[in-house]
């Protein structure tokens, strides 16, 4: 596979739908008899190059290359590892992606960072999680999952409950589902809700928008605190007909997708009270024909005597962890070849971003480009929208808004929305989130003497 084909899966917009359900099937075929695949991908080596604790991503990655023919070499501690001299994310893959592996995996603590291995390796980089940002396998197993139980995506309305805020798993599932045209309901710990970047990118790039939600009896998980929100692209322009309309009524659910809360990110907050699935709820009117997921590990959201209960398909989604990613493994190693077409322009396209070394910052603390990459990489990012400017960092996705638009010519900056800021040509123009920000920079007022 020649470097102008390598194909990365940073995002799970990185497949087009076609390609997700193309690889869907080719995980079935390999369900049906795991040991039967040694001869897809003889000789190629993965590396998992996790700087974060992991059992099912990790071991079931192992699993997967080993059953499609190939080989493993890991790095399971960062503390093993040359990140504790101070080597970069950037330096690591270049050295293991070539002569040492021909495809990575990478889990990381900071958001982006994906992206920046994808952009320094020379093979293939899949994306293990990175931070409180994505986690597109754990989506595809899930998406794959849900599938097979349901026979369907379109039209499902699927509950979202627990940590919201920093759970990766959420992020990347919630921007499938829309995709897929599923529904989504909204059920977040209180102060843990979905990021405005992702109800933004939702919004902007699926036209999904929220609305109130009232959910019937969920003992233990549905309260007034929860702040319940309906998610869809379709409905609310139907339902705004209505004009008493104050909130959509949740009146059935096909899965409820509980996470626990993400405690490595937020080491101190409280989680008393904790929404959590139990017998009783399980008992409830609005659960019976539902699912029950869960990536794992749980904690106590999830009572064991639910174990039991047909309807509850955590212990699968781990299983079919092992024949998608052996699918999508063979896929971008280019051992098979599926009858689909490619994504457009999603976030994760090239196209779509600038980088800018001067002007606007993300400032998500947790996001590469602010730890380790600083001392390499510019701010970048893509435009979400003209007027006003709403920019998004191109590692994490955080939003940053403009109001004031530069010249990189003359060196001076105007009101967004001015004609004179209009007139700037697209490949000379930086954006400023104040005036402060644009006279440190050494640009003026466009009316300054």
């Amino acid at each position: 596979m020649g470097p102008d084909a390598k194909r990365d899966l940073v995002s799970i917009d990185d497949l087009s739908c076609d390609e997700i359900m193309a690889l869907f099937r080719r995980a079935d075929d390999y369900r049906e008899d795991l040991r039967a695949w040694s001869g897809v991908c003889p000789g190629s080596i993965m590396a998992t190059l996790f700087f974060e604790p992991s059992t099912r991503t990790r071991l079931s990655f192992e699993s997967a290359m080993l059953r499609l023919g190939g080989g493993v070499v890991t790095a399971a501690d960062a503390q093993s590892t040359s990140q504790a001299k101070g080597e970069s994310l950037a330096d690591t893959v270049r050295v293991v992606g070539g002569s040492y592996a021909d495809i990575l995996v990478v889990r990381h603590p900071c958001d982006g960072a994906a992206r920046v291995a994808a952009r320094y390796a020379s093979v293939p980089v899949i994306n293990g999680g990175d931070g409180a940002h994505e986690h597109p396998t754990q989506t595809l197993c899930d998406l794959y999952t849900l599938w097979r139980e349901k026979g369907e995506l379109r039209g499902l309305d699927v509950v979202l409950c627990g940590d919201l805020r920093f759970s990766r798993t959420i992020h990347s599932f919630a921007y499938a589902l829309a995709r897929f045209g599923a529904n989504i309901v909204t059920i977040p710990y209180p102060g843990f809700e979905m990021p405005p970047s992702v109800l933004d990118r939702l919004d902007s790039q699926f036209g999904v928008q929220a609305i109130a939600a009232s959910v019937g009896d969920l003992p233990g998980i549905a309260t007034a605190e929860n702040s319940a929100a309906y998610l869809t692209a379709s409905r609310p322009h139907q339902l705004a007909l209505f004009t008493n309309l104050t909130e959509h009524h949740v009146e059935r659910i096909d899965a409820i997708y509980m996470t626990r809360a993400q405690r490595e990110r937020h080491a101190g907050q409280s989680t008393e009270g904790y929404p959590r699935i139990s017998p009783e709820l399980m008992r409830s009117d609005l659960m019976r024909d539902a699912r029950v997921m869960h990536p794992l590990p749980r904690t106590d959201e999830i009572a064991y005597e639910v174990d039991a209960d047909p309807r509850s398909i955590y212990f699968r989604q781990a299983e079919l962890g092992v024949p998608i990613r052996m699918a999508l493994m063979a896929f971008l190693l280019g051992a098979i070849e599926i009858d689909a077409s490619r994504p457009t322009a999603f976030a994760s396209d090239p196209g779509l971003r600038f980088a800018a070394g001067i002007g606007a910052q993300c400032r998500n603390v947790r996001c590469i480009t602010n730890s380790e990459a600083v001392r390499y990489l510019p701010a970048e990012f893509r435009m979400v929208r003209e007027d006003p400017p709403e920019l998004a960092c191109a590692y994490c996705g955080e939003a940053v808004r403009a109001s004031l638009v530069g010249c990189l010519t003359s060196k001076r900056f105007h009101a967004h929305d001015s004609a004179d800021a209009r007139r700037i040509k697209p490949e000379n123009r930086v954006y400023f989130e104040s005036e402060q920000q644009a006279r440190v920079e050494g640009f003026r007022g466009g009316a300054d003497a």
